[in-house]
């Protein structure tokens, strides 16, 4: 379970970093482009905050769903392991 819970975080984490440095560099090209300085970089900078946590939600929402029926699995395996060691 600890794999597991690592695994989302490590996931989020480089979600949220990808999504926030794609909005900066994207930014920076469209100022330089059109002789803006500062304004399309902040834009989508603001911009990629919603953006990522809604990707972060989506994300973690899937995993779980992933996840999920992995631990229901193990528990009846756990459950049935120890009803054998009990009944033995």
């Amino acid at each position: 379970m600890n794999t597991a819970l690592i695994s989302v975080t490590g996931s989020v984490g480089c979600l949220t970093v990808v999504i926030i440095l794609g909005a900066i560099l994207g930014g920076m090209w469209l100022d330089g482009h059109y002789g803006t300085k500062p304004t399309w970089t902040l834009t989508l900078a603001l911009l990629s905050i919603p953006v990522s946590l809604v990707a972060m939600l989506v994300a973690v929402r899937a995993i779980i769903k992933r996840i999920q029926p992995e631990l229901v699995n193990d528990q009846k395996k756990q459950s049935s392991e120890e009803d054998r060691s009990s009944g033995s």
